[in-house]
């Protein structure tokens, strides 16, 4: 509420065409505190003073005026300035008439600020009256004031939670749908189309080097980047279309009413515009690569989920990568990659639940010395318990290969096979295992510390473990497999190279790595005993062998024949069914997979020398 101090600084106009009626008022007036008092003679004077005050009404307080005043029709200008109910209104006091309904007789309405007094007036009645009509102007003002400002507090909020219910479903730098919104949407289109009939298309947009403009030119220009790419893709769909931002570089389209090939066109006009496109920072211009991929929604193929629909093209927009930069791929259920991906988004949370809940368990498999006739180690052989039996890893090593899972899978069987020897008895300290390592371990910094901590730990002397790795691993990443096997050598393990002679277009390489074992690739093993060309390129690998100082394993023994050949050509160890399957525990009776070495009996000329 306003104080009735500011009463005192409100302008009152005293206007009456006597010198003397002007004055009276004037002393009374003083006499009570009010400062702000301007006299008028006459209309004229009046008019002067309500226009200059005209931008500051509420610096203007009261009017008292004689019926008589020249220039004015006081009925008139009390209806102009007194009775329109706004925090505008002038309260006037008229003063030469004492009649109780001066109001109604001008044609005033009632609750107006008017009033009226005889010529004869006391001094207090008028000193109370100009105080009742300036509170009650005040108080008018002030609530229409508080009115105002609630009508624009409630106008600021209406556009705050417009602002923030916006910024919820629209991407706040470019103006684009979230996801969210995105899969409200669609959830809305899938659920119409499935009733009307209506066909449509997803379009997922992977753009690459956002990453490299932030990095070198900082995150504002990364922003411009992407605004400016918002642009072009915008004016090549239509406004009608929706257009989702996913994520910092995943963009979605959807095309509604479109056929595939339409749809396909379309999708082929974004990659262009956006190959052609030239962002310019300074003096550097970049360019962008893209992959779009393509989901179409038919009226005679339900999807139940928006999720279900950006998955598909997510995956098209992966094929198209893998073909090249700048391609568009459309989506196919019976497409082999798509049906390899899709195998290994069921793979990935069996592998997880796996690891964490140990459903993984070790086999052994005896390695026999073809010289001795005795077991030299034991291979570890990894499998996975799964609800209908037992899972082998041809089943799931690729995939955790391609999804990153390997590297835990590797140390789990590293630790185990470790864990394994160390809580063998006394007697069995001869045993040694072969450690089969991922085509992935290479990438792995952290998989040489867990070995030397494991073997710091255990105390498992370092000459009883052999670690096993492709040779086609090796070839792919060559100077950190180098690293590598010296690293793994230096501790005082072995190191195998596995399925030799899958690269077998160069054995150059073999020069340089310090390597103890090859073991030769079944697939040159398996139909030995009635294939000429297996049994030469074997006996070509075995003299190389010997030639490099190193020594040869052959997997898949399965018959006394193919044991016979493998002796013949020179083969140092085997393993396979012939001796033993593999099994998840170690016999302290070694002989046992030899048969009382009948089986070497009937080779030729049998060797007694140790290796």
């Amino acid at each position: 509420m306003v104080s009735n101090f500011a009463f005192f600084y409100q302008c009152i106009v005293i206007a009456g065409s006597e010198p003397s009626f002007r004055e009276n008022i004037q002393h009374i007036l003083s006499a009570k505190g009010f400062e702000n008092l301007v006299l008028a003679a006459n209309g004229k004077k009046v008019f002067e003073t309500l226009r200059s005050m005209a931008r500051t009404p509420d610096k203007m307080g009261v009017m008292i005026i004689h019926q008589s005043l020249p220039g004015c029709q006081v009925d008139e200008l009390c209806k102009i300035f007194s009775c329109n109910g706004q925090d505008q209104d002038i309260p006037i006091i008229v003063v030469g008439e004492d009649t109780s309904d001066w109001q109604q007789k001008h044609g005033l309405k009632s609750g107006c600020l008017v009033s009226n007094l005889p010529d004869t007036f006391r001094n207090e009645e008028l000193a109370t009256l100009v105080n009742l009509f300036l509170t009650i102007k005040n108080e008018r003002c002030f609530r229409l004031k508080q009115e105002e400002r609630l009508i624009n507090e409630l106008a600021e909020r209406k556009l705050l939670n417009a602002k923030i219910t916006y910024l919820s479903t629209h991407d706040e730098l470019t103006g684009l749908l979230t996801r969210s919104s995105l899969d409200y949407k669609l959830r809305i289109i899938l659920q119409r189309n499935n009733n009307i009939n209506r066909n449509g298309a997803l379009l997922f947009l992977d753009l690459a080097r956002f990453g490299l403009v932030n990095e070198l030119e900082g995150f504002g220009e990364g922003d411009r980047l992407i605004v400016e790419v918002v642009q072009l893709v915008r004016r090549t769909v239509r406004s009608d279309h929706l257009f989702a931002r996913l994520g910092y570089d995943e963009y979605c389209v959807y095309l509604d009413d479109i056929s595939a090939s339409a749809a396909k066109k379309v999708a082929q006009r974004i990659v262009s515009s956006l190959i052609d496109f030239r962002f310019i920072s300074g003096s550097t211009c970049y360019n962008l690569t893209v992959s779009a991929g393509m989901a179409m929604v038919l009226s005679d193929k339900m999807i139940s989920h928006p999720e279900e629909l950006i998955s598909r093209a997510r995956q098209a927009s992966h094929l198209a990568k893998d073909l090249g930069q700048h391609q568009v791929w459309e989506y196919n259920e019976r497409d082999p990659q798509i049906q390899k991906k899709n195998n290994d988004i069921q793979w990935v949370p069996i592998i997880r639940t796996a690891l964490q809940d140990d459903r993984f368990f070790l086999e052994y498999q005896p390695v026999i010395n073809l010289h001795t006739g005795k077991i030299s180690h034991y291979e570890v052989l990894l499998r996975m318990a799964g609800q209908n039996g037992v899972i082998h890893p041809d089943e799931f090593i690729s995939v955790a290969e391609r999804t990153g899972l390997i590297h835990g899978i590797d140390l789990w069987v590293v630790e185990h096979a470790i864990g394994f020897l160390d809580d063998l008895p006394p007697e069995m300290n001869h045993v040694s295992l072969a450690i089969n390592l991922s085509s992935q371990a290479i990438q792995d910094e952290s998989l040489l510390p867990a070995i030397k901590q494991l073997l710091e730990s255990t105390w498992i002397s370092p000459n009883r473990i052999t670690f096993e790795i492709t040779e086609t691993a090796i070839i792919e990443n060559f100077e950190k497999a180098q690293k590598m096997i010296l690293e793994i050598k230096s501790l005082g393990c072995c190191f195998a190279l596995d399925d030799f002679g899958t690269g077998f277009c160069s054995f150059n390489y073999l020069k340089s790595f310090s390597i103890d074992y090859l073991k030769i690739d079944g697939q040159f093993i398996r139909n030995i005993s009635n294939d000429e060309t297996d049994q030469v390129l074997v006996k070509a690998m075995c003299d190389i062998a010997k030639k490099l100082g190193l020594q040869t394993i052959a997997e898949f023994i399965e018959s006394l024949e193919s044991l016979n050949i493998a002796k013949r050509l020179g083969i140092d160890f085997a393993q396979g069914h012939l001796f033993g399957r593999p099994q998840t525990m170690i016999m302290k009776d070694e002989s046992i997979f030899t048969r009382d070495l009948s089986i070497f009996n009937d080779s030729d000329s049998f060797s007694t020398n140790n290796h």
